[in-house]
């Protein structure tokens, strides 16, 4: 499984970005051409009961690497990027990962 990530760290309105999230931004996503599966988990803290680095983790996962090379280039996925920029500059941080 190869996976792109989302790490979002705390909006300053959580309230706008969550509608943003579900009524805009996760619709897009599900468009994404191979996309296997979205998982999104909200972060509670930490094991040792402080505050988490990020606000909200989301896994996007392809069956494989092409697959994703294929997703990312796909006009689906370029509209998720425009959209990100609109609510979430500054706050995603991007990253890859196989399991």
């Amino acid at each position: 499984m190869y996976k792109l990530i989302a790490l979002y760290k705390k909006p300053d309105d959580i309230e706008a970005f969550d509608a943003h999230y579900t009524d805009v931004h996760i619709p897009l996503v599900r468009r994404i051409p191979g996309l296997s599966n979205v998982t999104v988990n909200r972060c509670t803290g930490t094991p040792m009961g402080g505050e988490a680095d990020y606000f909200m983790i989301v896994e996007m996962a392809f069956p494989d690497e092409d697959t994703f090379k294929q997703a990312m280039a796909s006009k689906e996925n370029i509209a998720c990027g425009k959209d990100i920029k609109t609510f979430a500059r500054g706050l995603v941080t991007l990253v890859t990962a196989v399991s």
